[in-house]
């Protein structure tokens, strides 16, 4: 090795030159992406596996913070269900289930608002602050940001005038959110942690689908996008390829063919009602890929299904 290839600390066969050009091609692909979302709000719901990795979630936490640096306005929706079953079940209650949805008794809700308000909420903001970003932990009763009413299910058949077919106990849904807290935080440095529990005008505490939860909030905001991590790529078709790009009446013609069944027939029904809450495009991505908001957000790649009106 040469004194000058010495004291510019790269090896005779230039790998570090290679290195900073590839370097230097990566950001000149970002910017454009960089541009295109800058001081633009993008909601994520934070969610599945992928939450109960703790070196996911610190990577996950370090992306949000660049993103927060490269000038967008993240605002992360987290849920919690495997760790909500997790305390009940130490704690010897019992978990229900009706329609994916968990049946919320007086003493359930508690559980649910502590693990999800406290230990989960102030997690992730720990591990965003750990990245050198500053995250601040809300949920919907802050603020009056969101209000729900109590959801309820219906027999087959039935009008909502008819009994319900189950009682969901202190479950809600999104009636009115009010993101006058979110507009004093965005833009100043902040990284929101939103908690999907809100309360009722009846003054109780509900615990809303964090999905739904994350499709109103991203809806009051105008988000340019909002970004569903899951456990599987996206959107699939029959021959299980991923579809990069969907619209609306697409998805209603894959549900009709059977192309889209189970669970991700309420996942996309949750992109639509986001997008018809003013939502400029809405993503199903895997939140277990690394970077996989970076990459969907920043590159030409991009990561999952993006589905538009």
């Amino acid at each position: 090795m040469t004194e000058a290839t010495q004291s510019s600390g790269l090896g005779s066969d230039g790998s570090s030159i290679g290195h900073a050009q590839l370097q230097a091609e990566t950001l000149m692909q970002a910017l454009p992406h960089m541009l295109r979302y800058d001081d633009a709000i993008v909601v994520v719901k934070y969610g599945g596996h992928a939450m109960g990795d703790e070196q996911v979630a610190r990577e996950f936490a370090k992306d949000m913070v660049l993103l927060e640096q490269s000038g967008v306005n993240p605002v992360v929706v987290h849920g919690g269900g495997p760790q909500i079953g997790a305390m009940l079940k130490k704690l010897g209650i019992a978990s229900h289930f009706s329609g994916g949805l968990r049946v919320t008794d007086k003493a359930t809700v508690e559980i649910v608002e502590m693990v999800l308000c406290g230990s989960i909420n102030k997690q992730i903001v720990g591990f965003i602050n750990a990245e050198g970003g500053r995250a601040i932990g809300l949920c919907g009763k802050d603020g009056n940001m969101v209000t729900a009413t109590k959801l309820e299910r219906h027999t087959e058949g039935h009008t909502a005038s008819d009994e319900p077919e189950v009682d969901l106990g202190f479950v809600g849904e999104p009636s009115k959110v009010d993101v006058t807290v979110l507009d004093q935080v965005l833009g100043r440095e902040l990284i929101p942690v939103l908690a999907p529990v809100a309360q009722g005008s009846d003054g109780e505490t509900y615990n809303v689908n964090a999905d739904t939860f994350a499709g109103a909030i991203a809806g009051a905001l105008g988000a340019k996008r909002l970004l569903f991590l899951t456990d599987v790529p996206g959107v699939l078709d029959k021959q299980k390829n991923l579809i990069k790009e969907l619209r609306v009446d697409d998805i209603r013609g894959l549900i009709a063919d059977g192309t889209i069944t189970g669970g991700m027939i309420p996942k996309v029904e949750t992109c639509i009602y986001a997008l018809e809450q003013g939502v400029e495009g809405v993503v199903i991505l895997d939140g277990k890929l690394p970077h996989a908001v970076l990459v969907e957000l920043l590159t030409d790649h991009g990561a999952g299904t993006l589905i538009t009106r």
